[in-house]
């Protein structure tokens, strides 16, 4: 897989709970595309994504198998940490180490070959996505759960030469989801989102209905749903502009 070739990602069907095969035997998903993950609690969604995470090779409890470009990955794909092809996204994501957010971010690129500068590029899209502003001084410990991962969603889209986004359940993540989504598919990433939000779910191109721990069925998003999706938006829209206000201290008005 080479970052400016052409790269799918195959899910080979399996089982569910009871082990009775999966409705949906493949899936392939392709480079710049969001692919939804929805499903009541415990339908299996996390699952589908630890099979993802770990290139599945028929040897998980639901037996799948998943496939880079048409083929089975390399050993050294699945085992070797520098040459993961897979970078997450969740709700629950904090710094541990005791660093700024440009130290931070100029490491990350000198460890995979790229320009110290994009640091700056990266603090810059990261601004686009939080109503709180990271700056380069910043010690990573002190970011907010939103500063958190509206850097790491610039950080993947910049930085980081991984080709495949999982993204689980940031509807409540503080940050702009569709701009989010807008700059991880921009880079050419395929972006598989877990996930009850409504908006986010429409946002996607395919969603795949997960039940008892197996795929039953793969809904593409209509016109009709792509139109209920603009209104969803700007309902979200007002409430991050509503948000900040709060945060702001200012007094909420009929107006705001």
């Amino acid at each position: 897989m080479t970052q400016d070739g052409t790269c799918t990602l195959t899910i080979i069907g399996g089982v569910d709970k009871d082990g009775s095969l999966e409705r949906v035997g493949r899936l392939e998903m392709r480079r710049g595309e969001v692919i939804g993950i929805v499903g009541p609690t415990g339908s299996g969604k996390s699952s589908l994504i630890a099979d993802i995470e770990q290139f599945a090779a028929g040897d998980t409890p639901s037996g799948r198998k998943i496939l880079i470009d048409g083929c089975e990955p390399r050993s050294e794909t699945r085992s070797d940490p520098r040459k993961k092809l897979i970078a997450q996204l969740s709700q629950n994501m904090h710094f541990l180490a005791d660093m700024t957010v440009g130290e931070f971010l100029r490491m990350h690129a000198k460890s995979r070959g790229r320009s110290p500068d994009l640091a700056e590029r990266v603090i810059e899209l990261a601004n686009t996505l939080t109503g709180e502003p990271v700056h380069p001084d910043h010690h990573l410990t002190i970011l907010s759960g939103g500063q958190s991962r509206a850097l790491m969603a610039a950080d993947i889209a910049v930085i980081s030469d991984s080709p495949i986004v999982l993204i689980d359940e940031i509807e409540n993540a503080g940050i702009k989801k569709r701009e989010a989504l807008d700059l991880l598919t921009g880079e050419g990433k395929i972006v598989v989102v877990v996930t009850h939000d409504p908006m986010l779910a429409l946002m996607t191109s395919r969603r795949v209905v997960m039940k008892n721990g197996g795929m039953v069925r793969v809904i593409e998003t209509s016109p009709d749903e792509e139109k209920v999706c603009e209104d969803l938006a700007k309902v979200d829209s007002w409430l991050m502009d509503l948000r900040e206000t709060i945060r702001r201290g200012e007094v909420v008005g009929a107006a705001t």
